[in-house]
């Protein structure tokens, strides 16, 4: 179903794409519960679609801190059905040819059973290393990565988050992880990388991370940046409901395009679509990178 391009991690040319979070979840960070069912959750995503999103990103397992490992077997049974409906309504044209459908998990059963049924993308938040089985997964089914760099898991990661030069480190780690993921076999035009906004790093690490955005995308890798509603705005802001954090997740959103960000994975479609398009004509792409990793 993937559009036929030249670089199939960023079809969308010199526009920023926009990755609509669609959660499975009981218990994620703003949206716990919001799309349970199959109906609501098929519901919102030909919303989100419909509002402009370009990839919608399925979770069934929650990645905020503290949370618990649900293991494969229910993080299945929570997306299969979902994803399923979502590949029949566009295999029908009740949703965009072009709408791309990634997952986001770091368990290799999961990734390999929703590529079966024909999901686009993994989205990893533990850059290969929450299951070895993922990179040779990734190489073997030849499909783009998400690569997001994470110091811990869910319950360790905010005792992590200690950096001398946080922009220096990610970048390290990032280009670590991706020389795993190269021995495994995954190909340079298969890796996107996400610097893990709010995993095992505090809010000062974060607005230096989106201010100092352009150093890593000096290695060519297309950059998803995932800012929305995430607590360093809160902070910022004194705004403590994650839901009222949008203008915030605006300005962050700016602030990544202009950095070199291809990719934005917000929750509010409509308004951050929009957001994107503006900032894509202030800061036009000048020209593309090749992976130098």
């Amino acid at each position: 179903m993937s559009p036929a391009v030249t670089d199939r991690r960023c079809p969308w040319g010199a526009r920023t794409a926009v990755m609509a979070i669609l959660n499975l979840t009981p218990d994620s960070f703003s949206d716990g519960g919001q799309h349970r069912g199959l109906q609501r959750a098929c519901q919102a995503a030909h919303r989100m679609a419909a509002q402009g999103a370009d990839l919608i990103d399925l979770g069934a397992q929650s990645t905020r801190p503290g949370a618990l490992d649900v293991g494969a077997e229910e993080e299945l049974r929570r997306l299969l059905p979902v994803l399923q409906m979502l590949v029949a309504a566009r295999r029908e044209g009740d949703l965009p040819s072009e709408l791309l459908i990634s997952i986001d998990t770091f368990l290799a059963p999961v990734a390999a059973a929703s590529l079966d049924a024909g999901a686009d993308w993994i989205n990893d938040v533990s850059g290969g290393m929450g299951d070895a089985a993922m990179l040779p997964l990734i190489a073997d089914r030849n499909c783009p990565y998400v690569l997001m760099h994470r110091r811990g898991d869910a319950r360790t990661m905010n005792d992590l988050a200690s950096y001398k030069s946080v922009t220096d480190e990610v970048e390290q780690e990032l280009l670590k992880r991706t020389d795993a993921a190269l021995k495994a076999g995954v190909s340079t035009d298969q890796i996107l990388w996400d610097p893990g906004l709010g995993f095992a790093k505090a809010s000062t690490h974060n607005l230096t991370l989106l201010q100092r955005l352009p150093q890593l995308a000096a290695h060519g890798f297309p950059l998803l940046v995932g800012p929305s509603r995430k607590r360093f705005i809160g902070e910022v802001l004194s705004e403590p409901r994650p839901k009222a954090r949008i203008w915030g997740t605006a300005a962050s959103v700016c602030s990544a395009i202009a950095g070199g960000a291809r990719v934005i994975r917000v929750h509010d479609v409509g308004p951050i679509a929009q957001t994107c398009r503006m900032a894509d004509a202030l800061w036009p792409r000048s020209k593309e990178l090749s992976p130098a990793a």
